[in-house]
């Protein structure tokens, strides 16, 4: 594809070279540069892009896409293309690249703080329920038909995200659903992307600090940007917030939510259990009038489903199936159930800090367990102040607490525990240490008793435990069923597993 082709749409400087010089590839790591390949020198925390023009350029780089001067006139075959920002230029000429394959899909990007994941996966199923054919991309992977990639990223690099595109459309596939993170839109990863819905889910103090936002004020303005790029917006308006993200807004407006007066209204909500399954119930008022039970804890899964069946039904999906969809499902490492046991609840949650971990732990202290039980571990090389907190925190609000083992990382383990223990140390709580995750679940398990809601928080979607640098295979799911097959099953309290069997 010729250079002027890709730079069709965007503003810049020629500052050597020709439009008609040819390019047969995009990269902004140097290392993959080929010949005849466009790079783009982005100003990194760590590394400055533009440090290795030079490094590119005897690789025999076509184009090289800057923001800053750099002095490339030996290379005279070479064009020099200069922009006000090569982030947002990445995006749109990736796009141009690719063939702009967001045109191609029904495109529904998810913003806010809590809730994304989860309300994609409910988004995807419904639509595949329907027919659609929809990929997805998110915090935990990438989905392009029967192939998943884990993710890095939750929005990833523009130059990875327009590739994923293309592949979708390629694959045949005809919608997408996608999270997108404040550094996604802060850092230009969505430009070149056309949205047909954004969805607001919520708001509240997160990724503020050192190379994330400076402070609250910045952080939703970036949240809000997705509303001037998409053409449906769909937004929650018990958040507080709401309001602030809606200024400046360019989309036709949708809204959800429980306090009256939404195009998508939960009445009367209730907590739902059956079956060892906690989840909730309401009835669906405003555009629609149906009766909702939805297989997830929390007053959170009531909004997240109210997001969910807004942009389905804007989409044309059949009620029925939207109601099926919410009956059974199911998002991996987010209040995940495992239903071992008609007599007790497990919980695989990926509560990871002190504030998520109240919040499943309050959440699930709703249903009137007969004890709430919390097994976690923190992670090492990470602040001793997040163990310190999470102890505490399990400590008030969990009624028996499983300490273990997490990603020790480069950290003894037990030495993270007795962090942990300090925080514990602040409240009255009852507490156990295992160092062993696998012999910690074990014991949760094999000392379960009728009514007991235990919840294995920390490590939610992820397999793998790091240890020493290395990443060694630990999934918790596989961890559960070799306990299960190791283990005499009659004497688990109300044995009767559905999830393994």
């Amino acid at each position: 594809m010729k250079l002027g082709q890709l730079l069709n749409t965007l503003e810049y400087t020629l500052v050597q070279g020709s439009p008609d010089t040819e390019v047969t590839a995009v990269e902004n790591d140097s290392r993959r540069v080929t010949e005849g390949a466009l790079f783009f020198c982005i100003t990194g925390a760590v590394f400055d892009g533009h440090s290795y023009a030079k490094d590119v350029a005897d690789k025999k780089a076509s184009v090289i896409v800057v923001e800053k001067d750099v002095n490339l006139e030996e290379y005279t075959e070479i064009a020099v293309v200069k922009v006000a920002d090569t982030r947002y230029a990445m995006g749109i000429i990736c796009a141009a690249f690719y063939g702009n394959p967001s045109d191609k899909l029904t495109v529904i990007g998810i913003t806010g703080t809590k809730g994304k994941t989860t309300t994609t996966y409910m988004i995807k199923s419904m639509l595949e329920a329907a027919g659609h054919k929809t990929g997805l991309i998110g915090t935990i992977e990438s989905i392009v038909g029967d192939k998943v990639t884990p993710a890095n990223n939750t929005t990833p690099e523009s130059i990875v995200m327009q590739r994923t595109l293309k592949e979708m459309v390629d694959a045949g596939l005809d919608s997408v659903v996608m999270e997108v993170s404040s550094q996604g839109l802060m850092l230009n990863r969505v430009a070149g992307v056309s949205f047909d819905y954004g969805i607001f889910t919520n708001l509240s103090e997160d990724h503020i600090g050192p190379n994330e936002h400076r402070d609250f004020e910045e952080y939703l303005s970036w949240k809000a940007k997705l509303f001037t790029m998409c053409k449906t917006g769909i937004f929650n308006i018990d958040d507080e917030h709401c309001d602030e993200i809606l200024k400046g807004h360019t989309c036709q407006v949708i809204t959800y939510g429980i306090k009256g007066g939404a195009d998508y209204q939960a009445e009367n909500w209730k907590l739902y259990e059956k079956d060892g399954c906690l989840g909730i119930s309401y009835h669906l008022g405003g555009k629609y009038q149906e009766e909702v039970v939805v297989s997830l804890p929390g007053e959170f899964s009531v909004h997240n489903s109210l997001s969910a069946i807004a942009v389905a039904k804007e989409m044309g999906v059949p009620m029925e199936k939207i109601l099926e969809i919410l009956r059974d499902i199911h998002v991996k490492g987010r209040v995940e159930l495992i239903p071992i046991s008609d007599a007790f609840t497990i919980l695989i949650d990926y509560a990871h800090n002190a504030v998520s971990l109240e919040s499943i732990l309050t959440t699930l202290r709703a249903y009137n367990p007969e004890r709430l039980v919390a097994l976690f571990g923190c992670g090492g090389n990470r602040s001793k102040v997040r163990r310190y907190e999470m102890g505490e925190v399990s400590g008030k609000f969990a009624d028996f607490t499983i300490i273990t083992s997490d990603n020790p990382r480069d950290e003894e383990p037990q030495a993270i525990m007795d962090d942990i223990k300090t925080g514990m140390a602040k409240t009255d709580g009852n507490y156990v240490e295992i160092v062993d995750r696998k012999e910690a679940i074990r014991y949760a398990i094999m000392n379960a008793r009728k009514g007991d809601v235990i919840v294995f928080a920390g490590k939610g979607h992820e397999d793998y435990q790091e240890i020493k640098g290395r990443k060694y295979h630990m999934d918790e799911r596989d961890l559960i069923r070799e306990i299960l097959e190791e283990e005499d099953v009659t004497k688990i309290c109300g044995y009767n597993n559905r999830y393994f069997a």
